[in-house]
């Protein structure tokens, strides 16, 4: 009897190898030196800004590697998506000269859904949840020709993800803590796969989205309930198996965030540098700024920003 390999998570060198077959199809989005303002003190941070990367999030390092890793050329790219990873797909599609649909929850905020569409894919609604949305397109993607590109359970997207610790290591050498938001586990698995336990990788999730932290508690992936205000973009119903395995090697350490130190988050980068974050995108920070983390004198910070695609009307200052 055959028993199915365990998760794997990929190695530094697999990192640096996405970084090779994704170079010139992705930006490498700056950084910017901040201090931040926490309590009676300013921390000193390096934000990686991955929101001004193609579609507006890290998705297309993942979503590119995912295809151009694949046995053979792909006549469709499939994907179920929140959002972000839908964006992200359609761009890598319509880049590749490949057909895309992705199948989106209703609950999809327009902005993201207009934006898959502009891009050239078939967009098909269902359910509820992100976890509908991935049920209904399982079918689709059996289909000959079609190529399934999961939004982060999958090493090759967690290898194309670690692209961006693989820069912020370049761009900011020696960083004692990189902070990451979590949601399925592509991005903290592929920051972890890189720095391992040579940098603390410390995970950021809200109270009503908190995958990662609820995995670690119970020692495997459960499920949790997914609500709230970062919900469309870390919105997995369980940890990704292969960003578990990542997250367990490195030592991830998890921490949790309310809503109102993220919007606390948002409206800092906003008012301070003129970011526009989206809410998942400002989770990171907000561990800073409620005190979930708090680094000690001298520690290194480092930040992923890591989408910014939200409607920015509320994020306007008062005449």
């Amino acid at each position: 009897m055959t028993h199915p390999a365990p998760p794997a998570a990929p190695s530094r060198e697999e990192v640096a190898e996405a970084a090779g077959r994704i170079a010139g199809r992705v930006r490498r989005t700056p950084v910017v030196e901040w201090s931040v303002p926490v309590g009676s003190r300013e921390v000193p941070v390096t934000l990686k800004l991955e929101l001004l990367q193609h579609t507006g999030s890290f998705k297309p390092r993942g979503a590119f590697h995912r295809v151009l890793t694949a046995p053979e050329r792909p006549s469709l790219v499939v994907a179920a998506s929140g959002g972000n990873h839908g964006l992200a797909v359609a761009h890598a599609a319509r880049a590749l000269g490949i057909e895309a649909e992705v199948f989106v929850p209703e609950s999809a905020p327009a902005v993201k859904v207009a934006g898959i569409r502009a891009r050239g894919a078939r967009v098909t609604l269902v359910g509820a949840s992100y976890a509908e949305a991935a049920a209904a397109s399982a079918e689709r993607a059996a289909a000959p020709g079609a190529l399934a590109v999961h939004a982060y359970d999958d090493p090759a997207v967690l290898a194309g993800q670690g692209t961006v610790a693989l820069e912020l290591s370049e761009q900011a050498p020696g960083l004692d803590t990189v902070l990451v938001a979590t949601g399925g586990g592509g991005l903290v698995g592929g920051i972890a796969a890189w720095y391992g336990t040579a940098t603390q990788v410390v995970s950021v999730e809200t109270h009503g989205a908190s995958t990662l932290h609820a995995a670690l508690a119970a020692g495997r992936p459960v499920d949790v309930e997914v609500g709230g205000l970062a919900a469309d973009s870390l919105g997995a119903k369980r940890i990704g198996e292969h960003g578990f395995a990542s997250a367990v090697a490195a030592g991830v350490r998890a921490v949790l965030v309310s809503e109102e130190a993220v919007r606390a988050a948002r409206r800092l980068l906003w008012q301070e540098l003129r970011v526009t974050a989206e809410p998942g995108g400002a989770v990171a920070l907000a561990a800073l700024l409620e005190g979930a983390h708090s680094p000690a004198d001298g520690e290194r910070v480092g930040v992923v920003v890591c989408g910014g695609n939200a409607d920015p009307h509320d994020l306007a200052e008062p005449r």
